[in-house]
Order: structure tokens, then sequence, then C-alpha cells
């Protein structure tokens, strides 16, 4: 499916959840972490931001954090907010840390190529 095709579905409709699964398969993004049952977690919302304090503030459960902060603050922002996923943008790489933190809290994390409002 494609991400206009979810986009109408969500805006006539409002009941369409994406998967990660149909969001990794669609999209440019490459899986560097997945949480136990990935490919099944489905995506209420999308959140965009790279002030965690925005964040904190903005989402609920079950959303997909889509940010160009490569840091552990990231997955702890989404640990707080029970996010489903944190998506990085313009081509930034989760160091170590990051990596063993979205592991530790198994929270799935995905890579992106794209700026933050083309992905």
């Amino acid at each position: 499916m494609s991400i206009q095709l979810y986009l109408f579905l969500i805006s006539e409709y409002n009941s369409y959840m994406l998967t990660l699964k149909d969001i990794v398969e669609n999209l440019p993004i490459h899986l560097t972490y997945g949480a136990d049952g990935w490919k099944n977690i489905q995506i209420k919302k999308m959140v965009a931001g790279d002030l965690m304090s925005d964040i904190l503030v903005s989402t609920d459960a079950d959303n997909l954090l889509i940010t160009s902060l490569a840091t552990e603050q990231a997955i702890r922002t989404a640990d707080i907010v029970c996010a489903a996923a944190v998506l990085l943008v313009n081509d930034k790489l989760p160091s170590p840390a990051m990596k063993e933190l979205a592991e530790d809290s198994n929270i799935t994390l995905l890579c992106s190529p794209f700026p933050m409002f083309e992905t």
C-alpha cells in the first residue's frame, strides 16, 4: 500500500492504521532494531520533531516518532510517551548507545535517507 493511499484512507474514513511492516515495505527505510512483533505493530499517528519537549506534550501511545535527533534522548522520549517506534531521518544513523537503549527499551528503530517532511 502506498503512503498516498494510506493518507487518503485516513482523511476519508479516519479508521485505517498502518503497520510498521507497511511503512518499511513502502518507503526507503531500513530497520535498525525490531522490537518483539514489530511487523504487526499498528501506528495510530505520526509525530515529527526534534524538540523532545514538544513531543512529550503532543503525542499519544502507539505513534511513530519521526526525528533527526540521533541520540539516546529520542529513545527515552519514545519510551515515556509509549511510542511504537522511532524513525531517524536525514540519513542519520544511530550511535551504538542509541541502538543499545532501543534494544533495552524494546522500541523499534528505523532510519530513512529522506528529510523529515518528505518521509
